[in-house]
């Protein structure tokens, strides 16, 4: 079975053949049919998030159950999931209130292997690791039942791909977790697939001002394409005096930061109006800190918050999203503007950080 595998930092991704032991006891093993390039793996790739390899990337999939370990229920063979990055054990304090993208029921045991701390992965005999429990820049992936989501069958692959990570953190940052109000104005710092995600979130849930900042026009253009009524060239106009200008002279009544930078941060909480609401979507760096005044929180009744995978419920929200895509009211067929076959993997990182894709994904024969 053939893997990308990254074995060293800042190296390219080496496609290589790895040996896999079958399903557990409450495991599946599924043919990943499509799988997206995501921002998150590269922070892996150039040691943002330093994690132990040798590690199979690779987080936001969909796929086919070819078989089911024991104590399985609820998945069968021939079933199209979607991957879920995050476990759901199903009863800590968090999954138990609905919370289940910070359950802290597995924390155990590594989120790199398996629940009995094991890993399915092996490279001449030693264990390879694989990011977030599943890894699927693989032909085949054994995973936690948990971490696979049913699909509707008419669903395509590309689009059931992006719907597990860019899609669901993106629309679920607004819908979920901000719970924007019909009329708001709205900042998006960031236009790559999970910013554009949040302005087609945006523009669901009926936000009257949608304000997308990038520092590529051609990401700008994208944005407009999918919602966003005014754009900033944060290369070359001030992000929040901009944003004022439009609101105003007051701000937005939401931010929504894509990056996760220090600098975004920071412009995400000073765009907002006085009781406004700035949402660190982007995953920093683990080194990141970012110099907010707490007066301004004070004085301004200013809320800045974090929201991890969105704020979803995977077994839930898959399921609205995939129906949302159908029916046409979130545009997945234009965000996904450049598909590529497994052994382009690495063009595929290359094209992410040069900004020249919306949404790339992979697809296995």
């Amino acid at each position: 079975m053939r893997a990308a595998v990254l074995t060293e930092v800042n190296k390219p991704l080496e496609i290589l053949d790895l040996e896999q032991e079958g399903p557990k006891a409450g495991e599946v093993r599924v043919q990943v049919k499509a799988t997206g390039v995501c921002m998150s793996d590269y922070h892996i790739i150039n040691g943002d998030w330093p994690l132990p390899l040798p590690m199979v990337l690779g987080h936001e999939a969909a796929g086919i159950v070819v078989e089911t370990g024991p104590e399985v229920t609820g998945l069968n063979v021939d079933d199209h999931v979607i991957f879920s990055f995050r476990p759901n054990c199903g009863h800590c304090r968090y999954c138990a209130s609905g919370r289940s993208v910070i359950c802290v029921g597995h924390n155990d045991t590594p989120r790199w292997r398996m629940h009995d701390g094991s890993a399915r992965l092996k490279l001449n005999g030693e264990p390879v690791n694989q990011m977030g429990r599943i890894g699927t820049f693989s032909e085949y992936v054994v995973c936690p039942a948990e971490q696979v989501v049913p699909a509707r069958t008419d669903l395509p692959w590309t689009h059931a791909a992006i719907i597990g990570c860019c899609v669901a953190t993106g629309v679920g940052a607004v819908i979920r977790h901000a719970e924007v109000e019909a009329g708001s104005s709205v900042l998006v710092i960031g236009c790559g697939g999970v910013g554009l995600n949040v302005v087609q979130g945006a523009k669901l849930a009926g936000a009257r001002t949608i304000i997308a900042a990038d520092l590529l026009d051609n990401k700008l253009d994208y944005a407009k394409a999918f919602g966003a009524t005014h754009t900033i060239n944060a290369k070359s106009e001030n992000v929040v005096e901009r944003v004022r200008d439009l609101t105003d002279g007051l701000g937005a009544d939401y931010a929504f930061d894509a990056i996760g930078g220090e600098a975004t941060t920071v412009q995400a909480f000073e765009a907002v109006a006085p009781g406004g609401h700035a949402v660190i979507v982007g995953i920093p760096a683990f080194s990141a800190r970012a110099p907010i005044a707490p007066s301004d929180m004070v004085y301004g009744e200013k809320t800045l918050s974090g929201t991890y995978y969105g704020s979803i419920r995977p077994g839930i929200d898959f399921g609205v999203l995939a129906d949302l895509d159908m029916d046409k009211r979130i545009n997945l067929d234009d965000l996904i503007s450049r598909t590529y076959s497994f052994d382009q993997i690495n063009e595929g990182f290359d094209l992410l950080m040069s900004g020249g894709v919306a949404r790339g994904v992979i697809v296995f024969d």
